[in-house]
């Protein structure tokens, strides 16, 4: 499938927020954001940010959610739609869906820096559900799933230097939104 592979810190300029995708480096001084808190571009740093309109303001806040979890067009947009098809307020069942993706969920847990490693964890099989591996990032986990590494791969060099970071990058909370 495919995805955004442009420069990670870039859209974290354009948005003009940290979208946390680097992993540990968007919490160092090294943070592209810290350096250069301006648009990307020939003209960021001459050029104040605008204005937005109520559109622009509109876009923005999505184009910084879909940057955040790391989808494409069509698939935010699938999200949206299920979001709509469901009973209740969108803008509070669309970011529990968002919240439910086992990559993020890997992400969370703090088995992974940034969502893009959680995503390649998935991918290469070293995540199980409920005792069965499962290798779709988008995968949507349910309340009371079971979320562990597969025993083979716990004895591979990666897994055993995580061992000691295991929890410590993301200090994960869960959302108001999640708890039932």
């Amino acid at each position: 499938m495919a995805r955004n592979l442009d420069p990670k810190c870039k859209l974290c300029r354009r948005e003009g927020a940290k979208l946390f995708l680097k992993g540990e480096k968007c919490f160092s001084p090294n943070c592209a954001m810290v350096k250069r808190d301006y648009a990307p571009g020939m003209h960021g740093a001459a050029a104040k940010r605008k204005r937005l309109s109520s559109f622009g303001l509109q876009l923005r806040e999505k184009q910084k959610a879909k940057r955040f979890y790391q989808l494409l067009e069509k698939q935010f947009y699938n999200y949206y739609e299920r979001a709509n098809s469901l009973p209740g307020d969108v803008s509070e069942i669309l970011p529990q869906l968002l919240e439910r993706r086992l990559d993020n969920v890997v992400y969370r847990l703090g088995l992974a820096a940034a969502r893009t490693a959680a995503r390649q964890l998935v991918n290469h099989g070293h995540i199980m559900v409920n005792g069965t591996k499962v290798t779709i990032p988008s995968y949507q986990v349910k309340i009371g799933d079971e979320i562990g590494v597969k025993e083979a791969y716990l004895k591979k060099p990666f897994w055993i230097s995580q061992e000691a970071n295991l929890g410590k990058s993301n200090n994960f909370i869960p959302a108001s939104f999640l708890q039932k």
